[in-house]
């Protein structure tokens, strides 16, 4: 029994919307905090699928959009609809089941401390499902071996795993209900040069293998040019400009071209 069969045996699913184009869009959002306006009037879309990286300079609200996407920060206007689903308007029902879609990795893992890896892993599991301890135990053993931790971390606590470790872990848990969508803030920060080369190729192997729509702030160049499939940049308070990677090197914005075309960028050719 796959976690998505126990998922659909516990409750009812919410309608997928599987023919939109669109796992996610943003439409017209507005966020500040009290008079700074962070965000104004932004737009994105994020295809099924695709590794969008979404980046733009220190403080200009990456991590902000990202968590008022997920309902953690509140938006002043406009509307985000995650898998064909206004969030303003979804019952707490319909909400339930589309939180059950998506998993988020945080910058800093935000795994439980006075929890083990595999109970932090089993999390969400207790909050959306309903399984024996034995299911919940051979799910968390599977999604370890699937971000690549060794099966004796599944005991151990966030306090004795290395940066990497924790990395994989948060990863885990944010695979734990099988997810459309996935959320990574900074996934490789903190991490060596061949530890965040590894990061991004788990990233790209899960995308590929499991049909992954993944979301990805980053301020990691390697990342960019490597896994992803489009860029978006913020800057002036909303997205400037989306596309490939090469779209990027073609931007003239003097941000966008000195991000991409940079002393700095070019010392990685």
């Amino acid at each position: 029994m796959t976690i998505t069969e126990a998922a659909q045996h516990s409750s009812e699913t919410v309608s997928t919307g599987d023919d939109a184009d669109f796992v996610l869009s943003v439409r017209d959002v507005t966020v500040g905090f009290g008079s700074k306006i962070v965000l104004q009037s932004l737009d994105l879309d994020v295809r099924r699928g695709e590794v969008l990286g979404f980046v733009g300079g220190s403080g200009m609200g990456k991590s902000v959009l990202m968590r008022t996407i997920l309902g953690l920060t509140p938006k002043r206007s406009g509307t985000i609809s995650v898998f064909g689903h206004d969030l303003s308007t979804a019952s707490d029902k319909e909400r339930k089941n589309i939180e059950r879609r998506w998993g988020v990795l945080f910058q800093q893992g935000a795994l439980f401390s006075s929890l083990s890896v595999k109970q932090n892993i089993q999390v969400p599991m207790r909050e959306h499902l309903k399984l024996s301890p034995q299911l919940m135990d051979e799910l968390a053993t599977l999604k370890l071996e699937l971000v690549g931790l060794p099966q004796d971390a599944a005991d151990k606590l966030p306090s004795e795993l290395s940066g990497g470790m924790i990395k994989r872990a948060s990863l885990a848990r944010a695979l734990a209900l099988d997810p459309d969508l996935v959320f990574l803030d900074e996934p490789t920060s903190g991490l060596d040069p061949i530890g965040a080369a590894a990061f991004d190729t788990l990233i790209q192997n899960l995308s590929s293998t499991l049909g992954l729509t993944v979301y990805m702030v980053t301020h990691d160049l390697d990342s960019l040019h490597s896994i992803c499939d489009r860029i978006a940049v913020l800057g002036n308070k909303r997205v400037l400009a989306i596309g490939t990677l090469e779209d990027m090197m073609k931007n003239d914005d003097p941000w966008i071209k000195e991000y991409f075309r940079g002393q700095r960028a070019l010392r990685r050719v």
